[in-house]
């Protein structure tokens, strides 16, 4: 029950916070600031507040900044808007997991380019071949090694009753 009511308040301070920060807070150093996430301590006395600028001139530490400098602002508006008795004290803290993501999508995209252009180019070039290497002359063909016998083999048995002993019996009985 505890859990859900955390997760609540979670959710309706990230929802206040993104309305404050859109229409309250005037510094700008802050600009456009999406609130991501919000972890509040199971003691009610502090939330992590998750945020990533958006097209912010800014960097990121000086954002952060500009939002504790805030903090104090925020922290009362929110106790008065959800009618806490006490408001949590707030901890913003850079949100990297969305430029982890972007890094992310940019190698998948790098690699399906790689792969189509591989692709373009295998159908120009034998197959097997890399895009833009001569052809190899034709090898002679090895006959497989004889395979080695298990490691461990029964006193008294042969090797070749060993790999059979290993592998189950025959198809044919």
């Amino acid at each position: 029950m505890a859990q859900a009511r955390t997760q609540r308040i979670e959710s309706e301070i990230q929802r206040v916070l993104a309305v404050l920060l859109a229409r309250e807070v005037k510094d700008p150093r802050v600009g456009n600031v999406t609130i991501t996430a919000v972890s509040v301590a199971t003691d009610m006395g502090t939330a992590r507040v998750f945020f990533t600028p958006f097209a912010s001139r800014q960097p990121p530490e000086e954002v952060r900044r500009a939002l504790t400098h805030a903090a104090g602002y925020l922290r009362g508006e929110l106790g008065r808007r959800l009618a806490l008795r006490h408001a949590p004290r707030l901890e913003f803290v850079f949100d990297e997991s969305v430029d982890g993501a972007a890094h992310l999508t940019r190698l998948i995209d790098r690699a399906v380019a790689g792969d189509r252009a591989g692709a373009a180019a295998g159908a120009d070039s034998p197959a097997g071949a890399a895009p833009g290497a001569a052809p190899s002359p034709p090898t002679a063909a090895v006959p497989d090694a004889m395979p080695s016998p298990p490691a461990e083999v029964a006193p008294g048995a042969t090797p070749a009753a060993a790999g059979r002993a290993s592998r189950g019996p025959p198809a044919g009985r």
